[in-house]
């Protein structure tokens, strides 16, 4: 036996569930992704997301509606007579009408530990904030933002210097396996569902540019955790003189240094910096146009002495 699936879901995050399910066995009856974005070098290609691209590859049927306010649309999701949805990164809140539209309901892949970090950066605000841990939920959707009951938990430990990038790579692995589990207990009707607790409720609002500047009047931590956590996208910067000209610079890595001073001065010359309370050390570094280097690759290109001042102050994108 094996569940009758509707997959939904549509950046790189949610393929390895996608693969994850239908090696388990489960018939995947339908795939559900955002539709095609302009991409290509200059823009003027549709792009159809990762999600798309690896159903086509695996013969599933493939939809992507803008929205389900269209009774066509909610009609064509029923009609498919699934057991379950599952959702992972889909882009879309889903309306009552598909949240009850298959026989088991919705199952959300969601990447913290909920209620901590429910909404759309559950990553990026786990490292910025400094967390510890995070880890992957299975949930059962309702009409509320992330607020439904939890199904499976998994924990991930956040090392000290992990970025972004590389907490989304193992949460997606970790993520596809939790689901599969999950999805196998559902249809031998073992999978209990606890309701989340009301205390501890945050809310991983989506990062806005404008708060992308590295502020190094804040405490060496809260710089390092505001750089790791915006890496590699859409990246943490500064902006520094060279060749008498402000030039933006995007920091990618970076680890606790030793030190102190006035608050965005280089302390030594491999890019130690000092913050309102102690120092960082910028480990990569990219250019508007470049490619990411090792600071000290991007130091022999473009030379920050000691002694220089990088912009101290919070500024818009």
């Amino acid at each position: 036996m094996s569940l009758r699936i509707i997959f939904m879901g549509t950046p790189e995050f949610s393929v390895p569930t996608l693969h994850g399910l239908k090696h388990a066995g489960h018939d995947i009856v339908a795939v559900y992704t955002q539709p095609p974005r302009p991409g290509g070098r200059r823009g003027l290609d549709l792009v159809k997301s990762p999600v798309h691209q690896a159903a086509e590859l695996l013969g599933i049927p493939v939809f992507t509606p803008v929205n389900f306010k269209a009774e066509e649309d909610r009609e064509r999701f029923r009609a498919l007579n699934a057991d379950v949805a599952v959702v992972v990164a889909y882009g879309l809140l889903l309306p009552e009408a598909i949240l009850t539209g298959t026989r088991l309901g919705c199952y959300n892949g969601h990447a913290s530990l909920l209620p901590r970090w429910r909404g759309a950066a559950p990553i990026q605000r786990a490292i910025m904030a400094g967390d510890k841990k995070t880890g992957m939920m299975v949930m059962r959707m309702e009409k509320g933002l992330d607020t439904g009951p939890v199904a499976l938990t998994r924990e991930v430990e956040i090392g000290e210097n992990m970025t972004a990038g590389e907490l989304h790579d193992k949460l997606m692995q970790v993520g596809a396996r939790a689901m599969a589990e999950a999805m196998d207990k559902l249809e031998a009707d073992d999978l209990p569902l606890t309701p989340q607790p009301e205390e501890g409720v945050l809310y991983a609002a989506k990062i806005d540019k404008g708060e992308t500047r590295v502020d190094f009047l804040k405490p060496a931590r809260d710089v390092h955790n505001h750089i790791r956590g915006l890496s590699p996208f859409p990246g943490a910067w500064f902006e520094v003189e060279i060749n008498g000209r402000p030039e933006r610079v995007k920091v990618l890595s970076s680890e606790l240094g030793e030190g102190s001073g006035e608050a965005g001065k280089v302390l030594d010359d491999a890019l130690t910096v000092a913050c309102g309370e102690g120092a960082v050390r910028l480990l990569k570094l990219q250019k508007a146009g470049g490619k990411p280097l090792a600071a000290a690759e991007f130091l022999r290109g473009t030379p920050i002495p000691a002694g220089t001042r990088l912009a101290a102050q919070t500024g818009s994108a």
